[in-house]
């Protein structure tokens, strides 16, 4: 009778212990077993499209099983490089970030990998030429992001004898969809000399400094054709401008714009923006997806790039009641 007590207290213990070598049944596998923990810094929370991201990452976080330490950098670099650093003494399983500007990001990154902490970019990328500092890029192709605004402009206005005025909003200076959005575009525009940029300055990707920006264009530059807004926020906030010029938005100036985030959609299928190149938010679920093949040592692509689309105004509104942010 004592032999059978002894092996039913043993293989009891012997259950407890492996339970607390591997994984719960809710959780995601970390290379040293447990519940993988990532580490990550976001941009901030400056438009509804970054809004949208965050809680993509955080729900599609919770349902991997994969715990989220999360950290807002309120749009400044030293905030998500205190951040990172405070991801690598926490000996976080995997570190994913949002660069807030392409630049200065080697002596951190090169931190991480002496740490043995894969890193991931998410939404934007770095200018590092050390391509061994993060595991993949999984984002939007800004430059192409650029280049269609600049298509539906020079078909929109191909009977136009010109010129054609350009304002542009640009996004956070330095930052990765700022250049590039801007690159791509003036790529596209370049090849016609009708089509003039008469004026460029960033607002910031915000609403409120798209209104501000907007005002001084409409004052220093009352001939204005077109306004190429790096994101819905600047254009939504250069409408109010425009409008409290006493201009017609979408008639009196053509806004293209970039994300397709609800309130733009629904500007979109007001008439008051022109065209929406989409730059989807919804990344979460593959950066789960991603976070568990580096972490399970699996190939995975340098760059991962996100599926996505355009919108006219009649498509905007058959799509409107559909989105999911």
């Amino acid at each position: 009778m004592l032999k059978k007590i002894s092996a039913l207290v043993l293989a009891g213990v012997t259950a407890v212990a492996l339970t607390s070598c591997g994984k719960g049944e809710s959780g995601a596998a970390a290379p040293g077993g447990g519940k993988t923990i990532m580490g990550f810094s976001q941009v901030g929370a400056e438009s509804g499209w970054r809004t949208a991201n965050t809680k993509s990452v955080q729900e599609a976080a919770k349902a991997a099983g994969i715990e989220l330490k999360f950290s807002d950098a309120q749009q400044k670099q030293e905030n998500q490089i205190k951040a990172i650093r405070s991801y690598i003494q926490q000996k976080v399983d995997v570190i994913a970030f949002s660069p807030v500007v392409e630049s200065g990001w080697d002596t951190v990154l090169k931190e991480a990998k002496n740490a043995n902490i894969p890193v991931i970019l998410t939404d934007r990328a770095v200018d590092s030429t050390d391509k061994t500092l993060y595991k993949t890029f999984l984002g939007s192709d800004f430059v192409e992001e650029g280049r269609k605004a600049g298509k539906w402009l020079t078909e929109e206005s191909k009977s136009e004898a010109g010129p054609v005025n350009i304002v542009e909003l640009q996004g956070t200076t330095g930052s990765a969809p700022a250049n590039d959005r801007k690159a791509g575009f003036a790529e596209v525009i370049g090849s016609d000399p009708k089509f003039k940029v008469v004026a460029s300055q960033t607002g910031d990707f915000t609403r409120a400094k798209g209104k501000e920006v907007m005002e001084a264009f409409l004052k220093s530059t009352p001939d204005i054709d077109v306004l190429y807004a790096h994101n819905d926020d600047m254009a939504l906030g250069a409408i109010e401008a425009i409008e409290g010029a006493g201009k017609v938005p979408g008639k009196d100036i053509k806004i293209i714009s970039v994300d397709a985030v609800k309130d733009g959609m629904q500007a979109l299928a007001d008439g008051k923006i022109s065209y929406i190149v989409e730059c989807s938010p919804l990344l979460g679920p593959q950066l789960m997806d991603l976070t568990k093949k580096v972490l399970a040592k699996e190939e995975v692509p340098a760059r991962v790039v996100t599926e996505e689309t355009t919108f006219t105004q009649e498509q905007a509104k058959k799509v409107l009641a559909s989105r999911q942010y």
